[in-house]
């Protein structure tokens, strides 16, 4: 509560007089540049990569069936599960830097804590991990909460 007061007292004499308190609605909607847009298009392809290598980066030969990272990291017994689980916060926390809704986030938070709890069973939790992959349901989560989805190419 202090630091706020503080924060606000500081805006106050930074601005040189009273400023009325405003939230996030209250202002206004600037208009994106071109480089803006750009950056946003290389934190998607970023966050795509991300999510592929942990959940779908190799094929089983002869089936159409992908896994990635995470569910070989799955068999070391609950370091390879915490591991990709602080991996999967770190694709959390870039939606949230991109402006996802914390509905969304909530969502994607729910996903890797399922693929977490699961994934850590021995032997079967890797196998849970090859069928359920939260990472590329948390990118289609960012992707629909964007406004597009994964058939659309980036806006430029």
């Amino acid at each position: 509560m202090v630091g706020r007061r503080l924060f606000g007292f500081w805006r106050m004499v930074r601005t040189g007089g009273y400023m009325a308190r405003t939230s996030r609605r209250d202002a206004p909607v600037s208009v994106r540049s071109k480089k803006d847009i750009q950056i946003d298009s290389a934190r998607y392809s970023e966050l795509d990569r991300l999510a592929n290598t942990l959940d779908s980066k190799w094929r089983i030969p002869g089936t159409g069936i992908r896994f990635g990272v995470d569910a070989v990291a799955g068999l070391i017994p609950g370091v390879g599960d915490a591991a990709a689980a602080v991996i999967s916060g770190y694709l959390i926390l870039q939606a949230a830097r991109l402006g996802v809704p914390r509905s969304t986030l909530a969502r994607m938070v729910g996903n890797v804590a399922v693929d977490t709890v699961f994934g850590s069973i021995p032997i079967l939790g890797s196998v849970f991990d090859i069928f359920f992959k939260a990472n590329n349901r948390n990118i289609k989560l960012v992707r629909e909460a964007a406004g597009r989805d994964k058939s659309q190419p980036p806006r430029s």
